[in-house]
């Protein structure tokens, strides 16, 4: 295409020109530091969430250091307007994680407020929950979560201004008796994650387990 020649996708780290699928070229790739983590063993994000909430099993696909690669790309993703980057992280996800026999029943994106989503355009976790959805044959649902208030991008946000979440989020319906996978793009304090996992486990018998894009030690 005329594009293509004019405006070629380049690599988000080196700049090298890359196909238009690709987010990053191989060798740049090759810097990602991936979590390798086991979902059905313990690993540093479940024991981080064990301290918050009651939690099943729990996945980070990438590590979200300062000045790391991940921490580009997920910045790509919510902040430059690049919703398909969702679908390449759903993608590594899907060939790192095996959930065996032992599949969650249902798919939950942490969601933005209404004024949040307009700003942005799209919510970041949508594409990349549809995805996962698709290849492991899982429902998904992206409004049983509602976020009751308005706040600014966790990025600008001071470290007590992360701890006031108390009831930022509600649940749209009554569910119970559902083994819940919760997902988010950083795990960093687990607050959000915390707050949203115990209106889950209040409402009925459900269990709720983990999955982030990357996670910030």
């Amino acid at each position: 295409m005329i594009l293509d020649i004019f405006f070629p996708n380049r690599c988000i780290h080196c700049n090298r020109i890359i196909d238009g699928d690709l987010l990053v070229c191989n060798v740049c790739f090759e810097q990602i530091h991936f979590t390798h983590f086991n979902f059905f063993e313990n690993n540093y994000i479940l024991e981080k969430c064990k301290l918050l909430f009651p939690i099943e099993n729990a996945f980070a696909l990438m590590q979200f250091e300062k000045e790391n690669l991940s921490r580009k790309i997920i910045h790509e993703l919510k902040y430059k307007s690049r919703e398909k980057v969702g679908k390449i992280l759903a993608e590594w996800t899907t060939e790192r994680l095996d959930f065996k026999n032992e599949k969650p029943d249902l798919l939950v994106s942490v969601p933005l407020h209404p004024k949040k989503l307009k700003e942005r355009g799209y919510n970041q976790l949508h594409l990349f929950t549809e995805i996962l959805s698709k290849f492991y044959e899982i429902p998904f649902s992206h409004d049983l979560i509602k976020r009751n208030y308005y706040s600014k991008a966790q990025a600008l946000k001071n470290r007590q201004h992360r701890l006031e979440i108390e009831n930022t989020f509600s649940i749209t319906k009554n569910i119970s008796g559902k083994n819940i996978l919760l997902i988010d793009d950083v795990f960093t304090t687990g607050n959000t994650l915390s707050s949203i996992a115990w209106e889950i486990l209040k409402t009925g018998n459900n269990k709720v387990n983990i999955l982030v894009m990357a996670m910030d030690e």
